[in-house]
């Protein structure tokens, strides 16, 4: 086996909510590495790893981006995922290409959902993991609340590694609560001293709580811990290291990103806690074709195997795909396979890249992380692999859409670039969808959130398709409650032959049963050659709707008697017949509108249920039942009307600052309430005559 390199590889992502830092840090570690010489900044749009126009606009990361660097001959890739919740697609895919996570939070109040979010992705993978408390330098930092409230809510595996100096803007250091010194100063100009003396009583507090969660790293130590018996240093240092690396054990490290303040300890923790990627083990997938579970190990001299983490299409750079290197050397011009499509791809030029810049390498080993440009049928989440010996990794699980909204493009020109600009959008972004709804008409676009959706508008238009974002439709429907009978009649003459079309028609509901044509005809009264000709003209007529232009469904037409003409008649005109006959008289058949009614069902935190179920309550909603799930949080069963339910993603993350999630599939139709239909009618009228 060949290893040579891997060892020193680190791939580490960035995770938190929105606001904490993340691509602060990212910007610090690479400024005190050397990999920068001027630290940039968010809130000036300077930052490397937010280099996309519409990060700098919104002043939020969009994008996963590449942060290599490196530290004590070690080369670290740090990838910078985006805190909003409209991108957590972006973090799924980090966490399939990393063998670590660092978490970080704001010192000032408890950890928010985002972080919540990626803990809970890491624990589910078994990833080693750090937290980082940021932004120690602003006003109200409280370490000890961050602390406090981490220890709550995931036990005693949180270990203060470290313990802050100073506060706000007397922050000025740390103590490194495993040797007992402390470390003051800024970036790499950083003096190593004794212990303040009035931080000596706080210091052995904290120390008393590392060594708790270091004792928990291995079962030897924590009997001895129990039994009341002092741990040695090198006992404390062999815990934390056994600990952190199968996740028992999260050190708890903090500083500030802006003022370069505990970097040199987070590296360090970084190149020499967290595995790389021999440590991390074992590559699991299966041959594309016949599903036989293949493992293979991240060796340079095994077959080539990459997956493809992240795309980003653009309309003048072309398509860039972001990979990590499995198992194998991937070198520059090779012809791989392409495991998903079952095609093969041909790689130009592979580079590594640190935000928007790229360095061409002539090859990348197992562990590592690149990119190259212009492949043609390789997506986000496929595997590129040696032919001869083809393998299929892992798939990458991205949340369903919860969010959606209409567009409609300006003119035939745009409407005809719109399609080849959301194909290259899907395909760069797994958790986005778009599809042509059949009942309304209207271009569909899904995704997390209406700012997920806002940016792909923005793409949309980049790639020359100009778009607006309109009102999304209910598919309501129409039917008929009651009974009605009587003539549809056709005729016209204008010179030569003519037009004759005659037929009887009885309309009737027919609860469920969609719509169905009988036919009644006796004694030849319509030819039989002209009946379908009925039948199609009656469906024509529902299509177009009676109350507001939706079709009319779950009824029943009766043809049962008619007259024809031996010249005049013919198929169109049996076909107007059957029009008018609709027309005539489903007005008189106890017309009414239907809506559709969605089947629920929200995740919900334990502290919001009450106020999610009022929500549902004034939308109309029925509260069908309720079960505990996982710990704290509970399963909420409700039926709701579609209409009240367009903008919900955005309610109920409102409602519970974004821990509750939902899914929704349609159940039924029901009649809608009068005062709801009759404005629906009121609303077709008006557009019909502005039409």
């Amino acid at each position: 086996m060949n290893t040579k390199g891997i060892e020193a590889i680190r791939n580490v992502g960035l995770f938190g909510h929105q606001g904490c830092g993340k691509t602060s840090l990212a910007e610090a570690l690479l400024y005190v590495t050397g990999a920068l010489d001027r630290l940039g900044r968010t809130d000036e749009g300077t930052a490397a790893t937010d280099f996309d126009p519409e990060e700098q606009k919104r002043r939020i990361s969009i994008n996963t981006a590449l942060a290599p660097c490196s530290w004590h001959g070690v080369r670290i890739n740090v990838l910078d995922t985006p805190g909003y919740l409209d991108f957590t697609g972006e973090v799924h895919s980090v966490m399939q290409v990393v063998e670590a996570a660092i978490l970080v939070t704001s010192a000032q109040g408890e950890p928010e959902v985002g972080f919540e979010i990626a803990w809970k992705m890491a624990v589910e993978r078994n990833l080693p993991r750090a937290v980082f408390v940021n932004r120690m330098d602003r006003e109200n930092a409280s370490f000890e609340t961050v602390l406090q409230s981490l220890r709550t809510r995931y036990g005693n595996c949180i270990a203060p590694m470290q313990l802050p100096v100073g506060n706000a803007e007397t922050f000025r250091g740390v103590i490194d609560l495993v040797e007992m010194k402390a470390y003051l100063g800024t970036g790499k100009d950083v003096q190593c001293t004794e212990i303040p003396a009035d931080m000596k009583d706080e210091a052995d507090r904290y120390r008393a709580l590392l060594v708790e969660s270091a004792a928990e790293g291995e079962d030897e130590l924590i009997e001895k811990f129990l039994n009341g018996e002092e741990l040695s240093h090198d006992e404390v240092v062999r815990g934390l290291h056994e600990g952190i690396d199968d996740g028992r054990v999260v050190p708890l490290l903090c500083g500030s990103a802006l003022r370069d303040i505990g970097m040199t300890d987070l590296l360090d923790i970084i190149v020499h806690e967290f595995p790389n990627p021999l440590e991390y083990g074992t590559i699991h997938g299966v041959h594309p074709q016949t599903k036989a579970e293949i493992r293979r190990q991240p060796d340079t001299d095994a077959p080539v195997a990459a997956l493809v983490f992240k795309t980003i299409a653009d309309p003048f750079l072309g398509t860039l795909s972001y990979f990590r290197v499995l198992s194998g050397c991937l070198r520059q011009g090779a012809v791989l396979l392409n495991a998903n499509q079952m095609r093969e791809e041909r790689l130009g030029q592979i580079y590594h890249v640190r935000g928007k810049n790229q360095e061409s390498v002539a090859e990348l080993l197992a562990g590592d992380i690149g990119a190259t440009a212009r492949l043609a049928d390789t997506h986000t989440g496929d595997t590129l692999c040696d032919a001869a010996s083809p393998i299929l990794l892992d798939h990458i699980a991205y949340p369903e859409p919860a969010f959606e909204l209409a567009v409609l493009a300006h003119t035939k020109v745009d409407e005809d670039k719109m399609g080849p600009a959301l194909q290259r959008i899907a395909a760069s972004d797994p958790s986005f969808r778009f599809y042509r709804d059949a009942e309304t008409g209207q271009t569909i676009l899904a995704g997390a959130g209406e700012t997920h959706l806002n940016i792909v508008v923005e793409r949309m238009r980049k790639f020359g398709a100009n778009v607006d974002v309109i009102e999304r439709k209910v598919p309501y429907r129409e039917t008929l409650k009651g009974r009605a009978e009587g003539q549809g009649r056709h005729k016209k003459q204008t010179g030569g032959r003519g037009q004759f079309g005659d037929c009887w028609v009885r309309l009737e509901p027919n609860p469920g049963g969609g719509v169905e044509f009988v036919d009644a005809i006796v004694g030849g009264a319509i030819p039989r050659q002209y009946i379908p000709a009925v039948e199609k003209g009656i469906r024509q007529a529902a299509a177009m709707g009676i109350l507001a232009g939706y079709p009319v469904t779950d009824f029943r037409a009766v043809c049962y008697d008619g007259s024809y003409h031996d010249v005049d008649s013919s198929e169109a005109a049996f076909i107007m017949a059957g029009m008018a006959g609709f027309h005539n008289m489903a007005p008189k058949a106890g017309p009414a509108l239907l809506e559709p009614i969605l089947e629920v069902q929200i995740t919900v935190p334990d502290a919001y249920l009450g106020e999610v179920m009022s929500d549902l309550s004034g939308k109309r909603g029925r509260i069908m039942g309720t079960e505990a799930t996982e710990e704290g949080k509970t399963l909420l069963r409700a039926t709701v009307p579609q209409a009240e339910m367009l903008r919900y993603a955005i309610d109920l993350r409102s409602i519970t600052r974004g821990r509750g999630s939902f899914t929704a599939k349609l159940l039924q139709y029901e009649e809608t309430p009068p005062h709801i239909a009759a404005q629906i009618v009121e609303n077709h009228k008006k557009e019909h005559g502005a039409a």
